[in-house]
């Protein structure tokens, strides 16, 4: 049996509806077709494989990716975030840890779904304004293409403006998982955020770096 075909037993006995796809060309297709509730990528896969998968779908599917890469390749981590990816585990993985992972994406997902249309779920910083009920960004007054989940980091660290937010609770809050002292996707999304909004990538003004404790959102520096 097969490592995809052990999973797909594994999550079917806990309530998922799982399809298995060992091409990635074909696999681009179903996911444009069926538009699953998530997608896990496994980077080892023949004709196109997880990158060039997830690269293509970012264009039409906004659910979460899950995306498996190989043990001690860091660039894969970083590659997979950057093309879209919102969460990864390295090989070999427990199917306790993956199921996890899968439930703390869904749930992300379930939630934003949940929240209310109020005319409060608005943030306004000078030309940035931040819209919870769209999750429409935009900033001097254009729209800026943003992903799912760099939009809820933004909005995490928005709401709190002024004040430090740790690595830590911001893993904990979007991912629901403990921050390992190793996890460079905050890090990854900070720095794509930052691209985006015009923010200085080597010397920050608007997304600033506090060393050894996290991220701070400056309200003042959007005018």
């Amino acid at each position: 049996m097969s490592l995809a075909e052990w999973f797909s037993d594994y999550l079917s006995e806990q309530g998922f509806m799982v399809t298995i796809v060992n091409r990635g060309d074909v696999a681009i297709e179903l996911i444009e077709a069926d538009n699953p509730d998530l997608v896990v990528l496994d980077i080892m896969l023949p004709v196109k494989d997880g990158f060039d998968i997830c690269k293509a779908v970012r264009n039409f599917y906004h659910g979460p990716i899950l995306m498996m890469t190989a043990r001690d390749q860091e660039m894969d981590e970083v590659l997979g975030l950057e093309l879209g990816a919102d969460d990864y585990l390295t090989k070999p993985v427990k199917p306790r840890v993956m199921l996890s992972r899968i439930k703390a994406l869904l749930r992300r997902i379930e939630s934003t779904e949940r929240v209310p249309v109020q005319q409060d779920n608005v943030l306004t910083f000078g030309h940035l304004t931040l819209d919870a009920n769209s999750r429409c960004t935009v900033f001097n007054n254009e729209e800026v293409p943003i992903s799912s989940n760099e939009f809820d980091l933004l909005w995490l660290l928005a709401s709190e403006a002024g004040n430090t937010v740790s690595r830590d609770s911001i893993i904990q809050t979007l991912r629901g998982i403990d921050y390992d002292g190793f996890d460079r996707s905050t890090d990854i999304l900070i720095s794509r955020i930052r691209k985006k909004l015009g923010d200085n990538v080597k010397n920050p003004f608007r997304i600033k770096t506090v060393w050894g404790k996290g991220y701070l959102f400056v309200a003042d520096a959007w005018r």
